[in-house]
């Protein structure tokens, strides 16, 4: 029997702006976040993430946060991937107590990862459409940063 194995990606460094408070519904507090902008690089692909995206993230009632992303990055070459996610994020109280004074929480002390999926037209990264993704994310003051990887 094969077990999986990561093969790096890139990471990704994305700017959020202040988010738009939906409200306490049914299922917890729903905040969108849009993105501003932000950069991505590894082995294979570069370039940037293009503003207009955004995670439409539910605050659950159990201290965990369900993230729901999209965005679009765009390589220094042109190419334009579609990507959505969704994942978890807690002790989200925790988290967000760090970041409200401006400090980047310990990564040791909350979880955070992602499940990325890829679409793209462009020839030279097709193979993007054909992986499943897993993101380890960081909670930063005024964004996200997740490193990358493929399942294989």
């Amino acid at each position: 029997m094969q077990e999986p194995r990561l093969e790096f990606l890139y990471e990704v460094d994305v700017t959020l702006e202040a988010p738009q408070q939906i409200g306490e519904g049914p299922r917890g507090g729903r905040n969108i976040f849009y993105v501003r902008g932000g950069r991505f690089e590894g082995p294979r692909l570069r370039g940037e993430v293009l503003p207009g995206g955004g995670d439409w993230f539910l605050q659950r009632p159990d201290d965990v946060g369900e993230l729901d992303v999209r965005i679009t990055l765009r390589t220094d070459d042109g190419a334009l991937i579609y990507v959505t996610y969704r994942g978890l994020l807690h002790p989200l109280s925790k988290v967000m107590a760090s970041l409200a004074v401006g400090q980047e929480p310990p990564r040791a002390e909350y979880y955070f990862y992602t499940a990325p999926f890829f679409e793209t037209a462009h020839q030279d990264y097709l193979w993007l459409n054909k992986i499943v993704g897993v993101g380890v994310g960081y909670a930063i003051p005024g964004g996200v940063r997740y490193r990358v990887f493929a399942l294989t």
